[in-house]
């Protein structure tokens, strides 16, 4: 029998997960091929306004999210677990950048724990001592040079990527291969059309008529070249 995912995300802003519910996110969780627990972080905070953030140390603007509810929320998730092994997931600028191979790799993990940050992001110490506690890994984790609100945006982004991995998930595990940023040295995929043959007065490709097999999979090679030299050229890479 194949082995569950768990995800658990803790947030100040646990509503922000409502699309989870949805598409193939949603069939995943009902069809038992993942389990999705989310948490409010605000659960583990004191006080009238149970506040889970401060003024940072050395000065500056914003404000950073304390260690103390972090460390309660996690170690929470932790002792609640069966898992062996915990992939403690933070959300920042500053991580690597999540790339199809990241996203293949986290989807055989069996338990994934998003910390969404918000503020000026969550206190240093939160990934400094969880990297020191047996059985988790810590990874930082970026999807893009661009600042958000807060990590809900980007667990969301990489929920979807790692999950639509999953054996299982799509109805048709081939459609991963032909996948840009699945295929080979990185190739964008080539464009795709479907019915009508015709439309504005825009011809689908001839090729893609003839029925002819070996010249169609020469000419999306080809198209699919093409995009990724031109891309290249755009971003400078």
């Amino acid at each position: 029998m194949m082995n569950k995912i768990t995800f658990d995300l803790i947030s100040i802003f646990p509503d922000y997960f409502a699309p989870l519910k949805l598409s193939l996110i949603g069939k995943a969780e009902e069809n038992g091929l993942v389990e999705i627990k989310i948490h409010d972080l605000r659960d583990q905070a004191h006080g009238v306004h149970k506040s889970v953030d401060d003024t940072p140390y050395g000065g500056g603007a914003g404000m950073v999210m304390s260690p103390e509810p972090w460390g309660a929320a996690i170690d929470q998730v932790l002792a609640s677990s069966d898992a062996t092994t915990h992939e403690l997931i933070v959300l920042t600028p500053a991580g690597e950048k999540l790339t199809q191979v990241v996203a293949a790799e986290l989807a055989t993990k069996e338990h994934l724990i998003f910390a969404c940050g918000r503020y000026e992001g969550i206190d240093h110490r939160v990934t400094e001592h969880y990297r020191t506690v047996p059985g988790v890994r810590v990874r930082e984790l970026s999807i893009g040079d661009y600042v958000l609100g807060g990590g809900e945006v980007a667990t969301l982004v990489t929920m979807e990527a790692v999950i639509r991995l999953i054996p299982g998930v799509l109805g048709n595990p081939d459609s991963l291969v032909e996948e840009s940023h699945s295929l080979p040295e990185n190739v964008v995929e080539y464009p795709n059309y479907t019915k009508p043959a015709s439309w504005r007065g825009l011809e689908v490709p001839e090729v893609l008529l003839s029925g002819n097999h070996a010249l169609i999979k020469k000419w999306r090679t080809e198209q699919a070249q093409t995009r990724t030299r031109k891309l290249g050229e755009q971003t400078g890479e």
